[in-house]
């Protein structure tokens, strides 16, 4: 029972104060007030058009992504570089990110497969699903009818045959032609194109030129015809390596007849060649610059050129430049450039800094997988990102990965179907089920796959959804 005199001390005190006990009302607030407390959930999301990568981790929403849907408003370039070590799920991201952007009609897709499994090249199932033969550049194949591709196919102009065969000796001495060695071999060029009219000029046909030059060469600079001969040995002796040495029969004679550049899907395996041999980066040249003359064209199609290996493009100074000139044009011509990179180091610290800095700044979307602290840091200061985005790189598990889209920074979960499942994941030995998926069943599941991925725009997530191990 209340005690007399405190009863009436408190009416003493709400007579002149007014009533000290109130009804507190239903806490209410809005999405602004709600987006300045919980920053880390409230940044934009990338909008609801494109291809359903996964789902924000701190936010849950669905992450949706195309550099052709985002460009211009928030992407000021469309070309992608992902990063970090083996087993985060860089394969599983790239191949299902293909996969998807080729539900869309109007998109094509190269992919340069420089990873070897069971010995053929990682992407070999897809393009079985797919009914697609992959672009097989081997040399013990190629002296058996294999695939060929020509430097001096007539369909890349004289000025990038010219160009190309540069890269490709500079590559091979690790160093920039010298004035006189540049001479010889432009004249080389020039003879062979002019006097060779019924047939393509072969790599050949420039060795033979170089060897033994026209004397008309040695007049027009007023030298003795022996030092022209002198000036182009060396560059004769490099590319025989591509005519009688341990590339030949893949670039030594006119290109392939029947390689479909309107398929869909064009896979290159390179698998077979050694990924740490000055070959490689020689492939690489070739392949790019012969695509850059056969493949893109300005029609309405939207292309994809992905690139697995890429440190082997953006560490060499004399290919990162051919490559630049291909990614500056990408943009009038629907061009996206995606490079798959294990450390950010491989590059930025090679003979290459200058053209790797050039080529990073043009990828306007960068994705980072799980790496040591001390390479997440190093990242971090190359790319710009955010504090607490290279606090947390050392931390992600498989599947998970940093996105910074233009500034636009999210963790984000990568979304794996079960249709997808069988056909992106690089260590089938270890976790298939010896399950076959015919064409049948793989348009069945698809179907479920596509439902399953609209599930996850809509921000429901069912059992569809995997983690990339």
């Amino acid at each position: 029972m209340l005690d007399p005199l405190a009863a009436l001390t408190e009416a003493f005190t709400s007579f002149l104060f007014g009533k000290v006990e109130t009804t507190r009302l239903p806490v209410r607030t809005s999405t602004g007030q709600a987006q300045a407390v919980y920053l880390p959930t409230a940044a934009p999301g990338l909008g609801d058009s494109g291809v359903v990568i996964g789902r924000e981790v701190y936010s849950g929403k669905g992450y949706i992504y195309d550099p052709f849907q985002l460009y211009g408003q928030q992407l000021p370039a469309p070309h992608w570089l992902v990063l970090g070590e083996s087993g985060n799920g860089k394969s599983a991201l790239e191949k299902t990110y293909v996969l998807r952007q080729l539900r869309f009609r109007d998109r094509q897709v190269v992919v340069l497969d420089a990873q070897g499994e069971d010995g053929v090249g990682e992407w070999n199932l897809i393009a079985q699903q797919l009914g697609i033969t992959p672009i097989r550049l081997d040399p013990t194949a190629a002296l058996n009818g294999g695939i060929r591709l020509n430097p001096l196919d007539p369909s890349i102009t004289t000025t990038g045959q010219l160009a190309l065969l540069r890269t490709i000796i500079e590559v091979a001495l690790g160093r920039g032609l010298d004035e006189r060695s540049g001479f010889a071999l432009k004249v080389a060029h020039a003879y062979v194109n002019e006097t060779i009219t019924d047939r393509q000029p072969v790599l050949t046909d420039i060795v033979e030129q170089l060897r033994h030059p026209e004397a008309e060469s040695a007049e027009t600079m007023n030298v003795d015809i022996d030092d022209v001969r002198a000036w182009g040995l060396d560059v004769a002796l490099v590319l025989d390596r591509l005519v009688d040495g341990d590339l030949r029969g893949m670039f030594d004679g006119p290109t392939t007849a029947g390689i479909d550049l309107d398929s869909p899907l064009i896979v290159f395996d390179l698998s077979h060649i050694d990924r740490n041999s000055i070959a490689m980066p020689i492939l690489m040249a070739i392949v790019g610059v012969w695509l850059e003359h056969t493949w893109i064209r300005p029609d309405r199609k939207k292309r994809i050129f992905l690139v697995e290996e890429a440190w082997h493009i953006i560490n060499s100074p004399f290919v990162a430049q051919l490559f630049q000139r291909l990614l500056k044009f990408g943009r009038r011509l629907g061009l996206s450039f995606v490079a798959v990179v294990h450390h950010l180091s491989d590059v930025v610290d090679g003979a290459a800094a200058k053209e790797a800095a050039a080529i990073l700044k043009m990828a306007s979307t960068r994705t980072i997988y799980a790496q040591k602290a001390d390479e997440a840091r190093a990242t971090g200061r190359v790319l710009g990102l955010p504090r607490w985005a290279v606090e947390i790189i050392p931390t992600l598990t498989p599947g998970i990965a940093v996105w910074d889209v233009n500034g636009n920074v999210q963790v984000v979960k990568h979304l794996v179907t079960d249709v997808e499942r069988p056909l992106v994941y690089t260590d089938r030995a270890m976790t298939e089920d010896g399950r076959d998926l015919t064409a049948r069943e793989l348009a069945a599941e698809a179907a479920a796959a596509e439902r399953a991925a609209a599930a996850v725009a809509d921000g429901a997530y069912g059992s569809s959804e995997s983690t990339v191990a």
